[in-house]
């Protein structure tokens, strides 16, 4: 195959690819808004309950295991949990999005 052929066929990907992005796009964002318009008022109660329930579980971490006042030793696996908490309740919080999400549909 000649360069030039190579080159031709690399731009028409990427146009390609270029289209297909803005596509998804558009109908991405058409798509938050029929959610968003349709469920606004279950959106704030839902996030009031996440953040109230995250508070709660950071304040409970955070008394817990400060990393900087555990031994040396003990750090690496305060440093673990500590992360290991915060996904749990990113996930808690997705997860309730997700379920407030499925019921607005």
């Amino acid at each position: 195959m000649e360069m030039k052929h190579l080159i031709i066929f690399a731009v028409v990907g990427m146009v390609a690819l270029l289209g297909f992005n803005m596509m998804n796009g558009n109908q991405r964002d058409k798509n938050r808004e029929v959610i968003t318009a349709s469920s606004q008022p279950e959106i704030a109660n839902t996030d009031t309950a996440i953040s109230e329930n995250i508070s709660s579980n950071t304040s409970n971490t955070n008394n817990t295991s400060d990393i900087a006042s555990q031994p040396l030793g003990q750090q690496p696996k305060a440093i673990l949990d500590n992360a290991t908490a915060k996904i749990d309740q990113a996930q808690q919080a997705d997860a309730a999005r997700l379920e407030q999400t499925s019921d607005a549909q």
